[in-house]
């Protein structure tokens, strides 16, 4: 269950990633605090940067206390006990919520 919402969290953020590009936002030159390289949370609180025909969704997704809360890429490493069965659950409605999202033009 654990590593199942892992994986949650990097489908979000790719679906997340993906948006940014379709708004225009682009990867920074030297690589220094580049959303494309952040992770959630840190990859939310750069969301602000975003402008373009989509930044307006991505606002709002930055400023949702429920995407992905409790989730970090350290977790990988965390014992299975530690992640909470409601917490799988909501990164999953998060993944495939963002997921159909980034489909929408």
């Amino acid at each position: 269950m654990a590593v199942a919402g892992y994986l949650f969290g990097l489908a979000g953020e790719l679906a997340v990633k993906q948006m940014m590009r379709a708004c225009g936002l682009k990867p920074a030159i030297d690589g220094r605090d580049d959303p494309y390289y952040a992770h959630f949370p840190e990859l939310k609180n750069m969301l602000a940067l975003a402008q373009g025909r989509r930044a307006g969704e991505l606002h709002r997704l930055a400023q949702d206390p429920r995407l992905f809360q409790h989730w970090s890429i350290r977790m990988r490493y965390a014992p299975t006990s530690d992640i909470q069965t409601k917490w799988v659950d909501a990164w999953k409605n998060s993944a495939e919520e963002l997921v159909n999202r980034m489909a929408d033009p």
